[in-house]
């Protein structure tokens, strides 16, 4: 069974002339409504987080913060319904994963505003609060391994931050560098009991999906076997395709389901959360491929892209984390 988290009241959290506003999910819920597979799907409404969840990865005076009305920092807006929506997106998160460790199958998470910049202490990069981090926290202290996979053009600087001293929630991401935030060097690679839980790709501009493929066969999937999470959260960024507005890798839209079908190998219990993709075109397409694959309908569009080679990283990065494991 695929799940879809979903309410219309995260269109409320809204700002026309910002990149991350409400088309991008009005668009996603009209083309998914002509798909082969839309009948099969379970949608499901989410719950609100209560601020004790939200404190145990963010600290009172950002939450504080984030009940502001206006701009947090300069990318990160919020007008008088952004707060409320904001625990209604790391409620959504938090609810698709207890529904996929009770009840298996999979589920993607329809959610926004985004979350993965948000750190510890601060939100930012038009993101509240880190609903995938929150998600894997509560997960975390009852005991299950959770892996999260970002495939963002953007690093998830926050979402490291939370765990960077800690091995029971592993974090992958690869991305576009250097560029926004400016974290996620290869180097990055946890402290103290997280050292090697960490699991950095900084790509140069023009990437594209056939290295990428190689950085995840080589690297990213051999890891996540060995780490055997209980779940997946793929912290699920389209802004990382080729026609992004705000992007400079080099994926097609039919890459992310291979994506998905790579980690399902590594553990079937898969949660997608929306993060970034701004191109309303191809944003809708993305989690479409996406959203097939989970369900087995598999689905692809005419879409292709050609890109740079990505050698000298993998290498790179399989040199630093052979220290950890076995590569």
């Amino acid at each position: 069974m695929t799940f879809i988290i979903y309410s219309d009241k995260y269109l409320l959290h809204d700002n026309a002339s910002h990149p991350e506003n409400a088309s991008r999910l009005r668009a996603t819920m009209e083309l998914l409504q002509k798909m082969p597979f839309y009948e099969k799907l379970q949608f499901i409404e989410p719950s609100i987080a209560n601020e004790n969840e939200i404190a145990k990865v963010h600290s009172q005076e950002m939450i504080e913060a984030a009940k502001h009305i206006g701009w947090l920092d300069p990318d990160t807006y919020t007008n008088e319904y952004s707060y409320e929506v904001a625990k209604l997106a790391a409620g959504g998160v938090i609810k698709a994963c207890q529904i996929v460790m009770k009840e298996g199958g999979n589920a993607f998470a329809l959610i926004r505003p985004p979350g993965h910049h948000a750190t510890r202490h601060r939100s930012m990069g038009f993101c509240l609060f880190n609903n995938a981090a929150m998600a894997a926290n509560l997960l975390a202290e009852k005991g299950y391994k959770i892996l999260i996979f970002d495939h963002d053009v953007h690093h998830g600087n926050g979402t490291q931050d939370i765990f960077y001293e800690r091995r029971d929630v592993m974090y992958q991401s690869f991305h576009l560098h250097p560029h926004y935030p400016g974290t996620g060097r290869i180097e990055e690679v946890g402290n103290g009991e997280g050292e090697g839980y960490i699991v950095n790709a900084p790509l140069p501009h023009g990437t594209g999906e056939k290295c990428i493929e190689k950085l995840l066969d080589e690297i990213m999937i051999p890891i996540a076997k060995q780490f055997s999470p209980d779940l997946i959260i793929i912290s699920a960024g389209f802004d990382s395709h080729h026609a992004d507005y705000l992007g400079g890798l080099k994926l097609s839209v039919n890459f992310y389901g291979k994506i998905i079908e790579k980690f399902m190998e590594v553990q079937s219990k898969i949660v997608c959360c929306l993060e970034g993709g701004y191109n309303l075109e191809y944003l809708p397409k993305g989690i479409a491929v996406e959203i097939g694959h989970l369900c087995n309908m598999p689905i692809k569009f005419d879409d292709e892209a050609e890109g740079k080679e990505c050698n000298e990283v993998i290498e790179r990065l399989r040199e630093v984390m052979k220290e950890y494991w076995e590569l």
